[in-house]
This record gives structure tokens, C-alpha cells and sequence, in this order.
């Protein structure tokens, strides 16, 4: 396939993508923003005003960073494994790994995405924040930057995880039993300054750490991490599972059957 040829087959996975999740959206994004808004009034009214300042910031503001993250995470991540698992469930993936279609048209089509869905819920829960709490952007260049890694990096992880499910409910063991402790414990809703150091060392071996801290400084401007050793962590990780990915659609491993 030639240069034309290839955009087309990308932007006709990627209106698929994007058209499937608009077209319930019911289910996709209004949920996010109902979630979100219960964690503003829960632990950013009540529970923050108990708190006080946190990292030289209201609570509130402290936590939002980490909850916009979480959004993006979360809807990243889902959009792939669901997706992807349908088209293979259904047999229909393998008209697309038949076809002419290079392997990495077609990771990027299902991964863009995704990246989208998390893009669009951030946007909102972002809107959604300006209802409870004043935020400011400390960098921009920072922001943007790290939540495209974050989101390429959790679809790519959706994309295993469809390769691997076996039915609709593994899909739903990863986010289940892995993504949302690791939310929980990745800095979201406090500082690692008040974790003993033992467990700010263990912490720090949490992925969603260097996601939520270096969102955190690109927002607020405070970072219990290092940011461009966050940097660093967040480009490694995705830099290894794009090329799992690859391995896996390369050799049809659980796909061709």
C-alpha cells in the first residue's frame, strides 16, 4: 500500500473508533463526568475542607490533577480492550489482518482511538472541575505532552489485553484488579511526603506515580517525582508495549485462529 492508501485505511479505522463510542455516548462519557463530579463534592468539599491545604495548594485543587488523569486512564484503556475484543470475538479482525493493511496502520487506527475517548473525557472532566475549584495551566508544553503519552500508553495496554481475553469478562480483570488499585495508589488523592519512606520507595515502583505527578507539575507546578525522570518512565513503557504490540499482531499470536 502506498502513502494515500495507508492514511485512508487509518482514518476509516479511526472514524470507526471514534463513531463507536459517540454513538453511545450515554455510556462512554457521560458516566465519566457523573464519577468525576461525585469525587469533587465527596473528597474535595467534604472531605478536603476537613483536610486543609495540601503541597501548598486547597485540596481541591490538589486532587484534580490526579482525578483528570485517572479519567483519561480509565477511558484509554477501556475503549481499546473493548474494541478491539469485539472485532476479534466477532471474527472481524481477521479481514483486517488479511487485507494489505500494514500491522501498524492498524494498531495505530484502534490506539488513536482510544487516545481520543481519553482526550474528550478529560476535556470534560475538566469542565467539570471549573464547577468546584479555580485551576491554572503551570506549562502547557507539559500538559499536553504528557497526556498523549499517557493515553498512547494505556490504549497500547488495552490492546494486550484484548489479544489475550478470552471472553467479556477477562476484559474486565485487568481494570478490575490492576488499573484501579495502582489508581488508587499512584498519588491521586495524597502526597507521597506523607508516606513512611519505606512505602514512598515501594510507591515509586507504581507507573501511575510518574503519570499522575509530572500532570500534577504540568498543572500546578509541584511533583513529588522528578518530572523528566517521570518523562523518561512513561516513554520507556510505551515505547516496549507498541512493540509487544507489534510482536503480537506480527506473528497473529490469539488472533488467527
Amino acid at each position: 500500500m502506498n502513502a494515500q492508501e495507508q492514511y485512508r485505511a487509518f482514518m476509516t479505522i479511526l472514524r470507526k473508533e471514534v463513531r463507536r463510542y459517540m454513538r453511545i455516548w450515554t455510556q462512554t462519557l457521560l458516566p465519566s463526568a457523573i464519577t468525576m463530579s461525585l469525587y469533587f463534592v465527596i473528597f474535595g468539599s467534604l472531605i478536603g475542607s476537613r483536610i486543609g491545604d495540601m503541597g501548598g495548594f486547597s485540596y481541591m485543587q490538589f486532587v484534580v490533577p490526579g482525578l483528570i488523569m485517572m479519567a483519561i486512564v480509565t477511558n484509554s484503556y477501556a475503549n481499546v480492550v473493548s474494541s478491539f475484543f469485539g472485532s476479534k470475538f466477532n471474527h472481524s479482525v481477521e479481514e483486517l489482518l488479511v487485507s494489505p493493511t500494514p500491522n501498524y496502520i492498524i494498531l495505530m487506527g484502534y490506539v488513536v482511538g482510544g487516545v481520543t475517548r481519553g482526550l474528550l473525557v478529560a476535556l470534560v472532566v475538566t469542565i467539570v472541575s471549573f464547577f468546584f475549584t479555580g485551576m491554572q495551566i503551570h506549562s502547557v508544553p507539559i500538559v499536553i505532552a504528557i497526556v498523549l503519552m499517557t493515553s498512547t500508553l494505556f490504549a497500547l495496554a488495552g490492546f494486550i489485553n484484548a489479544v489475550y481475553a478470552n471472553s467479556f469478562d477477562d476484559i474486565s480483570i485487568v481494570p478490575t484488579f490492576v488499573l484501579t488499585p495502582l489508581t488508587y495508589l499512584g498519588g491521586v488523592f495524597y502526597s507521597m511526603d506523607l508516606l513512611p519512606e519505606f512505602w514512598a520507595n515501594v510507591s515509586k515502583l507504581n507507573p501511575l506515580v510518574y503519570v499522575v505527578n509530572a500532570f500534577r507539575y504540568g498543572v500546578l507546578g509541584v511533583s513529588d517525582v522528578s518530572v523528566g525522570f517521570a518523562f523518561g518512565m512513561i516513554a520507556v513503557f510505551t515505547v516496549l508495549a507498541f512493540a509487544y504490540c507489534m510482536h503480537l499482531l506480527n506473528t497473529g499470536k490469539r488472533l488467527r485462529q
